[in-house]
Order: C-alpha cells, then structure tokens, then sequence
C-alpha cells in the first residue's frame, strides 16, 4: 500500500536516511516501501530535546529511523528508569512504549512517546507556580543534576 503525502512549500521530511526539502509549492508525493519517513512536524531535534519525556522521544525517533532497537538502547533504558522514577504517574505510558518497541512497531512507539510529551506538559502547566515542572534532580542532557 501506497503512502500519500503533502508537502507545504519548504517543508521537509525524511525519508530512510534521507533529508528531503520540498520548493516554493505545494507537492504531493506517493511513497511505496518500508522505509522510515517522518514529517517535519513529528522531527524532534537534539537541541529541542530539552525534557525528560522529549529525550525519550528522541531516542524512540533514533531507533525508528535506525530501524533497530539497539541504536539507542542504553540511552532508552537510562531515560526511562530515571522518568519513572521521577514521575510515577508516567508508568503506564512508559510501558506502552516499552511493549510497542518490544513488538517491533517502532513507529507506533514514536507516537505513543508524544502521549507522554503531551502528559509531561500537562504535569508542567499545573506545576506550582515558579516551578519548572520537571521532576526535581532533572538536567538539559537527560541526566539527574
């Protein structure tokens, strides 16, 4: 089955390994293969991975791109143990992302990592005021301060 995909003028998407950066007008564009491919909108970059749940996303998108589990694995594990720990309320989103990578359905688990990005914001907004609403002890690099 055949993948349909918009682009707007200079979105970009990627494709395998691949960068792609669409003109000045609209395209569309029908994919056939197994390839990775995220929008730009579902890319998360390193310098934008500024929280815990958005480290974990990043690692997620690391492995969906590789195509592997092990491309991120120590990071994965690291993030995850250290979020749960933090933030117990989180556990039933982290174990759906840790049984759809157990499964293989590496981009389902990118989508179930945005669950937990949304939740983590959430958590964020009804933080005490002042606050940063990261669990205490977090750090920019993912790690415990």
């Amino acid at each position: 089955m055949s993948l349909k995909v918009e682009l707007k003028p200079g979105e970009r998407l990627i494709i395998g390994n691949c960068v792609i950066t669409n003109s000045d007008q609209r395209t569309r564009l029908t994919i056939d293969g197994k390839l990775p491919i995220l929008r730009e909108k579902d890319i998360l970059t390193p310098a934008k991975a500024n929280t815990p749940a958005k480290l974990i996303y990043l690692a997620v998108q690391l492995m969906y791109l590789e195509g592997s589990f092990q491309a991120a694995r120590t990071e994965y594990f690291s993030l995850v143990n250290a979020m749960a720990m933090a933030m117990p309320k989180c556990i039933s989103l982290l174990d759906e992302i840790n049984n759809e990578i157990l499964t293989n359905n590496l981009y389902k688990a990118l989508k179930a990592s945005k669950k937990l990005i949304q939740f983590e914001r959430e958590q964020s907004e009804n933080a005490e005021p002042g606050g940063t609403g990261l669990p205490a002890g977090w750090s920019p690099d993912g790690g415990t301060a």
